[in-house]
């Protein structure tokens, strides 16, 4: 059973990655075989700072490291370094129509948000997907629901490519998050947490105490002073509950007991603490793996090299299937 994901190299991994995405990796990489990845050319199809993407690459790999991925148990490399990726993207923009590419609503949405300034990249943003998963077989895809649209496209196109030139690829399955619900911005809690289209709202699991409190302190709340789980009427509350649930694993009913005419300071106050407690060892590791990058850039040098055998045994297969010299 193979898995495989990745998260974009665009900053300090936040708490709704770690809820969302690392901490179901921790425990795949335990029973599975696992390729995690950073998905740089999924970056750079988006304004990004050129001089900042080596260091936002690296970044993101400590951040895995610290976390707890394990290179002995998965393969962590870099996209770009392996070049089956693109071949297989442009082979399947072969076999995909122009309008299933526009009807994808994360297209939709950037379209909307850069108008003019969006991009081709952007459009076959899925297609690129696609080869990032079926280039290695994978079963499992671990995804947010907002990726869900692209794991059902990456399954169309591997069942289009598997009628046309023989039992090729798998059809991967998506698996969500445990908890299921997004974490939201800490400054707007109708929009997700995200660390590129809202920096201050957002909440890095490596964040200094400092900071963690200051974010916590002026994050959004709703009318009223009552700790009460209600996404619809009580949208900012709701929100650092979610968030104080996952850190604690404690059931929401349990926290709103807990607090019950307590008020949002004290609230605000503890979920800071507990939020400082849980990720003190993420923080200390992190800071040792900096201070040894080359041990870091060695990791990614042996998962690229693992990562290309697999990538060079499907495309010699793709590449013999469709009538391309291998």
């Amino acid at each position: 059973m193979r898995v495989f994901s990745g998260i974009r190299p665009t900053g300090q991994i936040h708490i709704g990655n770690y809820f969302g995405a690392i901490k179901q990796w921790l425990k795949l990489q335990e029973t599975k075989e696992c390729l995690f990845c950073i998905v740089d050319l999924h970056a750079i199809t988006t304004p990004y700072d050129a001089q900042k993407l080596k260091e936002n690459i690296l970044e993101l790999a400590i951040d895995y490291l610290a976390l707890g991925l394990d290179p002995k148990k998965s393969i962590i490399f870099v996209q770009s370094d392996v070049k089956e990726h693109l071949e297989l993207a442009w082979i399947f923009g072969t076999l995909t129509p122009l309008g299933e590419l526009k009807r994808m609503t994360q297209f939709k949405e950037k379209a909307k948000k850069y108008g003019a300034l969006v991009n081709a990249g952007i459009l076959n943003y899925p297609l690129l997907m696609a080869a990032d998963i079926l280039l290695y077989k994978a079963d499992l895809v671990p995804v947010g629901k907002d990726q869900q649209q692209h794991v059902e496209l990456t399954r169309e196109i591997a069942r289009r490519f598997n009628k046309k030139y023989g039992q090729t690829f798998k059809l991967p399955s998506a698996t969500l998050p445990e908890f299921g619900e997004k974490i939201m911005s800490l400054r707007d809690p109708t929009k997700k947490m995200s660390k590129t289209d809202d920096p201050m709202g957002c909440l890095s699991v490596f964040e200094e105490p400092e900071i963690i409190k200051e974010k916590i302190k002026k994050a959004v709340t709703d009318p009223g002073n009552e700790i009460k789980y209600d996404p619809k009427k009580k949208p900012g509350i709701s929100n650092l509950i979610q968030i104080f649930s996952l850190a604690t694993e404690k059931k929401k009913e349990e926290i709103e007991k807990e607090f019950e005419g307590k008020g949002y300071y004290l609230f605000k106050e503890k979920l800071a603490q507990v939020l400082i407690k849980k990720f003190e060892k993420f923080r200390e590791k992190r800071k040792k793996l900096w201070q040894n990058p080359s041990l870091v850039q060695e990791i990614l040098k042996k998962g690229k090299k693992r990562a290309e055998i697999l990538a060079k045994e499907t495309m010699q297969e793709v590449r013999k299937k469709i009538g391309l010299l291998t």
